[in-house]
């Protein structure tokens, strides 16, 4: 099949369909992708639009129907995938590097993004300068990859997957993470590389974020294709209300467990007085004083890098520069002898660092038990109150059906709203949300928003919530505070009562 211009399809899908653990998922799937045209890929959380991904890197064979790719695919690095499972992978190879490094005596090592970089191709120094210039990344060439901020991490992983000069370039979820001016820099830079014959392959839950040079918009739904055609076509508005349409949801009534903590509520539950991080030369925090009193719930604004993440860390002890600093937790001082995990059974955290740590392959229902024992899988016995707490978590999130499906065969989507059960089953003193709505459709995005604001209005749990988007703050949020830039060339935090 050869389009108009006598060039050959970039991918054909014929009648396919793939098996992923026992289910047919994409049945009867047919779908062409012309060399001049660049694709959005949307639908529901769940849809199927990173198994569509993995089939056309080769990573889910089809049981039947057959794909067809051009010639000029097959090369090694020639489709190039970016996502947040790109992210995990990376970063669960730090991990193993770091543990190699401790028995070298070597702690002080990391892997720096530039040499993370040449990791993915054979060394082209021009290309990596092309890269860098035009993802802006000279700032961030000699930071490890572990302390990178969301934004920086989105900007690094990108040019990390141009380095192998592909011929088809799949974001998945580009824009997650980045804040307003960077998702805007990002839309033009997204429509330059398409531009310079670069095809784009896009996969994103706002519409908002789909660049004016894709020319054609796939539509997934129940893991099979609901919609396919121009852009303009498919954007319509009856047909995103179609794509969407659910079944009514009802709030289910939630019993108002209260928490097991005996410690003084009256008390701030944080203090922080002149705290300071830095890594070498650069400082990431620069005398931050803040208080957060019991009852209120505090969003946290600031652009990326400027050392929000590094905050809520300190927090949840997971900084090791935490001890140095002179940090208040529920009325006690950090480092007067309680243990993290002290501290960890007052709070409760989702975020997308957590996330990409969370590898244990157990049920969606063991991941949200082991919400009341602080661990990353389930080593401990259950109560029949605590098993009931975790299937109403469950309820409320509307995910009854897949409370005995393997946590890591989820989409990322579902996955978050999993660990935002996990991390209210112990009715926490602290709730940290860092980017809680990051991976999901609109739908899940509002029950999502909606039950934060039931939690912080109704319950005892106090919150910290993060996000780049400002129309998706819970109402229940009376304090905002806010990094800015200051003159030194880092940030100051200003704090204000809503």
């Amino acid at each position: 099949m050869e389009n108009k211009n006598n060039r050959k399809p970039l991918v054909i899908l014929n009648q396919i369909t793939a098996i992923v653990r026992g289910r047919k998922i994409l049945a009867n799937t047919s779908w062409v992708m012309q060399q001049d045209q660049n694709w959005a890929i949307i639908g529901p959380n769940g849809a199927g639009k990173s198994s569509l991904c993995r089939i056309l890197l080769g990573k889910l064979p089809v049981c039947s129907g057959t794909m067809t790719r051009h010639p000029g695919l097959f090369s090694p690095g020639k489709i190039s995938y970016v996502s947040f499972d790109t992210q995990k992978r990376l970063m669960r190879q730090e991990l193993v590097e770091d543990t190699a490094r401790y028995y070298k005596g070597s702690i002080d090592e990391v892997t720096t993004v530039q040499q993370a970089m040449f990791m993915t191709a054979t060394p082209k120094q021009k290309l990596f300068e092309q890269i860098v210039e035009q993802l802006e990344l000279q700032s961030i060439l000699d930071k490890g990859i572990g302390v990178l901020s969301h934004g920086e991490m989105r900007k690094f992983l990108i040019g990390r997957g141009m380095m192998t000069s592909p011929k088809l370039l799949i974001l998945d979820e580009p824009f997650d993470g980045l804040d307003a001016a960077a998702r805007k820099k990002f839309l033009g830079l997204i429509n330059h590389l398409m531009e310079q014959n670069l095809q784009i392959l896009l996969i994103t839950h706002r519409f908002e974020e789909i660049p004016g040079n894709v020319s054609h918009v796939l539509c997934l739904k129940d893991c099979s294709v609901f919609a396919q055609g121009k852009k303009q076509d498919m954007l319509a508005s009856q047909m995103i209300q179609r794509l969407y349409e659910t079944s009514p949801r009802h709030r289910k009534a939630l019993i108002n467990f209260s928490s097991d903590s005996s410690e003084n509520t009256s008390s701030p539950l944080v203090i922080m007085k002149e705290a300071t991080v830095q890594y070498g030369e650069v400082t990431v925090l620069d005398r931050v004083n803040w208080t957060m009193n019991s009852g209120e719930n505090w969003a946290i604004l600031g652009p990326n890098g400027a050392g929000k993440s590094t905050l809520l860390r300190l927090i949840a002890a997971d900084h090791p520069q935490a001890y140095s600093n002179e940090i208040y937790l529920f009325g006690k001082r950090r480092g007067s002898g309680e243990s993290v995990w002290d501290i960890k059974k007052h709070i409760g955290l989702v975020s997308p660092e957590f996330q990409i740590r969370y590898q244990s392959q157990i049920t969606v229902r063991q991941v949200v038990l082991s919400g009341f024992f602080d661990s990353i899988g389930i080593y401990q016995v259950s109560s029949l109150k605590q098993r009931e707490i975790a299937r109403q978590w469950i309820e409320q999130l509307s995910m009854d059906d897949k409370i005995e499906s393997p946590f890591d065969r989820i989409s990322q989507g579902e996955q978050r709203m999993v660990l935002l059960a996990r991390a209210m089953v112990k009715c926490p003193l602290l709730l940290i949300l860092d980017e809680p709505c990051q991976g999901l459709d609109y739908t899940n995005r509002q029950l999502i928003l909606d039950l934060i604001d039931w939690i912080g209005t109704h319950t005892q749990t106090n919150i910290l919530y993060v996000s780049h988007h400002n129309k998706e703050t819970p109402e229940c949020i009376d304090h905002v505070l806010a990094f800015e830039p200051a003159p030194n060339g880092s940030y100051s935090v200003r704090c204000d009562h809503l």
